[in-house]
């Protein structure tokens, strides 16, 4: 592999992170590609999760808190019928129901139980921390701990379609917002439970998705064009001001 030596790049990055890697795979990656001294992200993404990721170089990572506090949107597939340990695709599954009597009225209806101000208890496996360490690692011990509910607002929760057993909505939340464990409440809402199945997010604050480029097309550019190729990509610190 091509030695290099780190530079100092202040700015940021806005990455569509694809599924199948964590958050910190993919900021590695781009600090790799870039040959960046510093660099971090400002909301993690689940490994099956895409979308998104936004990444802080140098000085930027210090003003990477303002983006802790933003509204983010999603797009979500949920498989109804299904109820699984972590409320995703890669739990246990726990319990299926039927959903032949699951009908487009019923599911407006539930919906229109979660906008606004709600109560969330997060999910033992969420990255919250339980005296340090993040409740997903004692999860997989076996260890659950008591968590309290707390409030968060679904600011948007619109049906965007549904077939048989997969229901797409677009989501539209405040920070601290679990959408694990939101379509988890919504299948127990409609009787039959839910995991999501996939999940995208498309914009934090007033980042959205047309701005993002892949690690593939980074690195496409930069082996044709090398580091000018790229650097052209990142943005302004003063864009999180």
């Amino acid at each position: 592999m091509k030695k290099y030596y780190p530079r100092q790049i202040d700015g940021v990055l806005l990455l569509d992170k694809p599924i199948g890697i964590s958050s910190n795979q993919a900021l590695q990656k781009i600090k790799h590609l870039f040959q960046a001294k510093k660099a971090g992200h400002t909301g993690t993404l689940d490994v099956l999760a895409s979308g998104l990721l936004i990444i802080c170089f140098g000085k930027a990572t210090k003003l990477a808190g303002t983006l802790l506090n933003a509204n983010k949107s999603y797009q979500v597939t949920a498989k109804l019928g299904i109820k699984t340990t972590t409320c995703d695709a890669e739990g246990e599954v726990v319990a299926t129901k039927p959903t032949d009597k699951i009908t487009e009225e019923l599911i407006e209806s539930v919906l229109q139980k979660f906008r606004g101000e709600i109560m969330q208890v997060p999910s033992m496996y969420s990255a919250l921390k339980h005296k340090g360490t993040p409740l997903y690692k004692l999860a997989r011990q076996g260890i659950e701990v008591e968590r309290k509910a707390r409030k968060v607002n679904i600011y948007k929760l619109e049906l965007l379609d549904w077939h048989q057993d997969l229901l797409k909505l677009e989501v539209c939340c405040s920070k601290g917002t679990y959408v694990r464990n939101l379509i988890d409440d919504i299948g127990q809402a409609l009787g039959c439970g839910a995991y999501v199945a996939e999940l995208r997010r498309l914009s934090v604050g007033k980042f959205k998705t047309e701005q993002m480029c892949t690690i593939d097309q980074l690195k496409r550019s930069y082996e044709a064009d090398g580091l000018a190729a790229i650097d052209v990509k990142i943005l302004p610190m003063e864009v999180l001001t």
